[in-house]
């Protein structure tokens, strides 16, 4: 930080007097350069490594004691929801797969419900999910006694290590083999479900159109007959139309038209152990295995016509109301529904957090995303490391990691709302990192009185029964629900430093069944008039306006003193799918530029956050806003190199000593840093120079077409919309990686290819002068040429993305470039030609 401060300063007090218009540009980027690492390097100050000991856990919450006498559970539930929308984009094969690793998760079955979100009401998700509560009586027993990892079948029956490694049971063998094949028959039954489905509806369509006719041969009599119309429903197994959208869709049967849907699929499991029964013709031995599965419910809420319904932010709070009436339990997991649960022990990682002392402050445990299927060379910094390693262990020292939208666990009266417990303790914006772990560590006070939800913990509005209704709309269900949340989500009072605690013990008992008027309550609650007039996307809930919902309701909840957790264990918690093709990975980062675009001009900005959040907490919050505008600065840079060669100017007078002192101490330091991070992280050089590659690729392309679409919609209200237009290549259906060589058109790739073309060009014109000058003065090039060399080195992956599969670039695209470069060298020669005082860096002066 020192010693850019004093190149900024001698940066702006020695200008170039034969080119002031480069060194002004320059400079200018250069202090936006230093503003923006600034930002990004202040919240890494206190960095944390976390670790947790589930043994512990067990020990506390599982094990038999004087308040538990017969050891049951006394964990809180989780409700665990899943995301789709639709079956086309997203395979219900990945969904079956994540349903069924959260129903064989290691979790206290009778604790644990799984509800799947499908946004497109369609058939084709409902009867996968049909299928894989089917398989799951097979799968998740098999899991539990042989401690299967992971629990993905897919996943599993696909690793390369040896499956009988650890493993000492005599009929493992014979269970693997006959598991092995009734997971392949249901990946056929699923595989076929599109078929049957048509052919289903047609045979019953067709039906339908007989008796029409019939009817209106009786009606008609010997009056001449209009062709009969009969509409192409879409029909379900048991002979009834399908409520939700169908495949020829009509009114009230469209994505945007349907009514609202929830089938419970595996209903509540009893709270004693269920063991399998011998039977002659059982496939598996399950006699000394826990049979019971979890509460699996489909969920499909209304859609109208008129209704803005608010995408996944939308999806996700109608399933934050159901869950309340059906099952609430006091902490909510949400996963994509390519995100499946890789390691099964990950719920009670995250439980770790929530039930500790202080735990009943924070709002959310958040895990790292990891990915499956990307290229070994991860050429577009898919995996995202140094996002996921360094800037989220970073936040975790201050008040906690942002919420990136999935493997994250929420306290649900987090998502309610509510301020935290003892909030007018923990206020003030400008206590640092480590005096406020030393307040909270030094904190003690007597035990409580056990209670229901008291106001003396909360904010006197906030946990005012009597505006409920105003806030969580008119359910009695709903509202009824929140303070039993709020009880069961607290850590056990077993300390006298704990405040805010339960008695121990408290959660064991029964779990209600389910009846048809909870049902017919929960789907009033998924209705999409349901959020009139209340609460809900503006405190409540995920928070809507924005396309990256994920972070603003994140920001929310750490503006109102709320404290979250960044849970890294050491087997993968979670593992999902990622783009690795060039254009669908440009196009997932401007989504997520345009939200942080969004985020700087609404009122979601840091710079009006409130004084319970802290000061670098804000700063990160800031930069989360602010990095996009970096490309508008970082575009003009990458053409400085070549306006030098071109013009023969450079950004400093001279190559003197000062400066280049300056660029090797600066470039020494930013290399420790580099390595610093590394070391402590755990990443990888490689990781980090592909981070930082895509960086300036994501910055020319997506960042720059996120600020243009944020500054037309909020200075002219126009929304516009960068769309694929032509497809190629990608047809080696052999090939795992196949995706990474198609090459899809975008618009955003014109600012980088540009990019690219006019520096090479620039090299091209340079050394032309050169050779062709009186005198060559090569040294003179160093300046321009270098800076060209870095700008093109950092795209190198680009440029391999736009050549597609190694080899199936034609040799005479390659002579194409190469003489059209030259005659643009010689042409540019030939309308500039070199003289004695006009060479290119003419102005380089060594001392």
């Amino acid at each position: 930080m020192a010693v850019l401060g004093l190149f900024l300063s001698w940066r702006i007090s020695h200008p170039n007097e034969d080119a002031r218009w480069l060194w002004l540009m320059s400079v200018i980027c250069e202090i936006w350069f230093a503003f923006s690492w600034l930002l990004d390097q202040l919240p890494k100050l206190c960095p944390v490594n976390r670790a947790t000991d589930l043994n512990v856990l067990k020990e506390k919450f599982e094990t038999p004691s004087p308040a538990n006498p017969t050891g049951k559970s006394d964990l809180p539930g989780v409700d665990i929801f899943v995301s789709t929308a639709d079956p086309e984009k997203e395979p219900p094969l990945v969904t079956a797969n994540t349903i069924l690793s959260i129903l064989a998760a290691d979790y206290p079955v009778d604790k644990l419900s799984c509800y799947v979100s499908d946004d497109g009401g369609a058939l084709l998700t409902f009867e996968a999910m049909a299928e894989a509560a089917s398989f799951a009586n097979l799968w998740v027993p098999f899991c539990r006694k042989h401690d299967i990892e992971p629990r993905n079948p897919e996943t599993y029956f696909s690793l390369k290590k040896d499956p009988f490694k650890n493993k000492v049971r005599q009929d493992f063998v014979k269970d693997r083999r006959r598991v092995k094949r009734e997971y392949d028959e249901f990946k056929v039954r699923i595989n076929s479900l599109p078929d049957s489905i048509r052919r289903r509806s047609d045979a019953y369509n067709a039906r339908e159109e007989i008796k029409a006719m019939k009817l209106q041969r009786q009606t008609a009599g010997d009056e001449p007959m209009e062709p009969v119309k009969v509409s192409k429903a879409t029909w379900m197994a048991d002979g009834t139309h399908w409520p939700g959208t169908w495949v020829v869709t009509s009114s009230e049967h469209s994505k945007g038209d349907h009514a609202g849907i929830i089938q419970v699929m595996l209903k509540p499991p009893s709270d004693e152990p269920l063991h399998g029964i011998t039977v002659d013709n059982s496939p598996l031995d399950f006699t000394e295995v826990d049979i019971r599965l979890p509460m699996l419910v489909y969920v499909s809420r209304e859609k109208r016509p008129g209704y803005d319904h608010n995408k996944k932010a939308g999806a996700m709070n109608a399933l934050v109301r159901a869950s309340a009436i059906m099952s609430n339990g006091p902490f909510i997991l949400n996963l994509d529904c390519d995100h499946y649960i890789y390691n099964s022990q990950a719920i009670r990682e995250g439980l770790c957090f929530m039930m500790d002392r202080g735990g009943d402050r924070i709002c959310y445990v958040q895990f790292p995303q990891r990915f499956e299927g990307i290229d070994p060379s991860d050429r577009y910094a898919n995996h995202n490391t140094v996002f996921f390693d360094v800037n989220m262990r970073a936040l975790d020292g201050l008040q906690g990691p942002v919420y990136v939208g999935t493997g994250c666990l929420f306290r649900r009266t987090a998502l309610y709302g509510f301020d935290p417990p003892r909030s007018k303790e923990h206020s003030g914006c400008c206590s640092c990192c480590f005096a406020s772990r030393k307040k909270s560590a030094s904190v003690s006070s007597a035990p409580e009185e056990h209670r229901a939800l008291r106001m003396g913990d909360f904010d006197d509005d906030i946990m005012n029964p009597s505006l409920f209704s105003k806030r969580f709309g008119n359910s009695n269900f709903l509202i009824d629900s929140i303070p039993v949340a709020e009880f069961q989500g607290r850590p056990l009072a077993d300390h006298p430093a704990v405040k805010n605690g339960r008695p121990p013990g408290a959660l064991t008992i029964s779990r209600e069944l389910l009846d048809a008027s909870t049902v017919a309550e929960a789907i009033s609650v998924i209705s999409c008039w349901y959020e009139d007039k209340t609460e809900w996307g503006n405190r409540v809930g995920w928070i809507y306006g924005s396309v990256t919902e994920d972070v603003v309701t994140g920001y929310r909840m750490h503006n109102r003193g709320w404290k979250s957790i960044y849970c890294v264990t050491k087997r993968d918690a979670f593992r999902g799918t990622a783009p690795i093709n060039l254009t669908d990975r440009l196009h997932q980062v401007l989504r997520w530029a345009t939200g942080s675009v969004e985020i700087f001009f609404s009122r979601n900005n840091a710079f009006l956050a409130s004084p319970r959040m802290k000061l670098l907490q804000r700063v990160a919050y800031l930069n989360v806003g602010i990095y996009p505008f970096t490309s508008l600065f970082l575009i003009v840079y990458c053409f400085l190199p070549a306006l030098s060669l071109f013009s023969g100017q450079f950004i400093v007078q001279t190559l003197n000593v000062t400066f280049l002192t300056y660029l090797l101490v600066i470039t020494l330091t930013l290399c420790m840093l580099a390595v610093l991070e590394i070391k402590w992280s755990g990443i990888n050089l490689e990781e980090w120079w592909r981070n930082e590659q895509f960086w300036l690729i994501g910055g020319t392309s997506a960042h720059l077409a996120a600020v243009l679409q944020g500054l037309l919609k909020v200075i002219a209200g126009i929304e516009i919309s960068f769309t694929l237009t032509s497809k190629s290549g990608g047809d080696d259906n052999d090939d795992e990686f196949a995706d990474l060589y198609i090459l899809k058109w975008t618009s955003l790739m014109i600012p980088p290819i540009t990019i690219m073309m006019t520096n090479l060009i620039a090299i091209a014109v340079g050394f032309s002068r050169t050779i062709y000058s009186t005198i060559p003065q090569w040294s003179r090039l160093i300046g321009g040429v270098f800076f060209s060399f870095w700008v093109l080195v950092h795209l190198y992956p680009f440029a391999k993305g736009l050549m597609g599969r190694r080899g199936r670039t034609p040799t005479i695209v390659f002579v194409w470039s190469g003489l059209i470069a030259i005659t643009i060298s010689l042409l540019w020669v030939a309308i500039n030609p070199p003289s004695g005082n006009n060479q290119i860096g003419g102005s380089f002066q060594f001392p």
